[in-house]
């Protein structure tokens, strides 16, 4: 194992939370695959070069301090938008939750996502389903308390329109969303990706609470400017 390896091994091991970014994908040049053929392998590939990008980078100062969070991303790809184009931009996410029993995520993904972007709000939120328990049918009782954390994202101008997937399906609204895959990021595959960046990790004692995939388009010609994921995961038991 390198010195890269063995520093974000010891900082991983201590730490608590992992906020891990991509920065704007646009600008990742040679990390970048070329066509990765569906969006599950773009986030495995996008996980695992952060993860190598972030290790091979770290300050020696962050080891001796151990910090309970840890902020992972591509350094040179962060990018956030000009506020005097900040009007001709239309700024979407979707958000994914992985881990069940964690509406407050919804929060901190939209409270993340304006951070790294150097917005006030965001234009849409499309949220898929959220996870639940084999052989249980999805509900309004699994539905509504993710659903009021985003009128509350609204009322509080950090989200300017919302929709809830799963919940517009059961009244038979028309969602304009993508393909995805019902489960884009599992507990598996995270820590597959964790463990193949940093051999030799405790990677089973992470699990990932949300992802959330973002785009940054140019209202009058509809060109993508920015596209990206962030993530946050934390270790078991903190």
């Amino acid at each position: 194992m390198g010195t890269d390896s063995r520093a974000a091994k010891a900082l991983l091991a201590r730490a608590r939370t992992l906020h891990l970014q991509t920065g704007n994908l646009l600008n990742w040049g040679r990390l970048r695959k070329k066509c990765p053929s569906t969006h599950s392998e773009e986030l495995h590939d996008c996980i695992q070069k952060t993860l190598n990008e972030w290790s091979s980078q770290i300050n020696p100062d962050l080891v001796r301090e151990f910090p309970d969070v840890l902020e992972c991303t591509v350094s040179h790809a962060v990018e956030k938008i000009n506020p005097d184009e900040r009007e001709e931009m239309k700024v979407s996410a979707k958000l994914f939750i992985v881990e069940s029993n964690s509406s407050s995520s919804t929060r901190s993904a939209v409270d993340m996502a304006c951070s790294v972007l150097g917005v006030a709000q965001l234009d849409s939120v499309i949220i898929a389903s959220p996870p639940i328990e084999d052989g249980v049918n999805l509900s309004l009782e699994h539905l509504q308390p993710y659903w009021e954390e985003l009128e509350n994202l609204v009322q509080s101008k950090k989200i300017v329109a919302i929709d809830l997937t799963a919940f517009a399906k059961q009244f038979d609204i028309q969602l304009l969303t993508h393909n995805d895959p019902k489960e884009l990021l599992s507990e598996a595959s995270f820590q597959e990706a964790l463990q193949e960046s940093i051999p030799d990790i405790q990677a089973h004692e992470w699990v990932p609470l949300w992802l959330l995939r973002y785009s940054v388009i140019v209202k009058s010609r509809g060109i993508i400017k920015s596209k990206g994921y962030i993530l946050q995961a934390k270790r078991r038991g903190s």
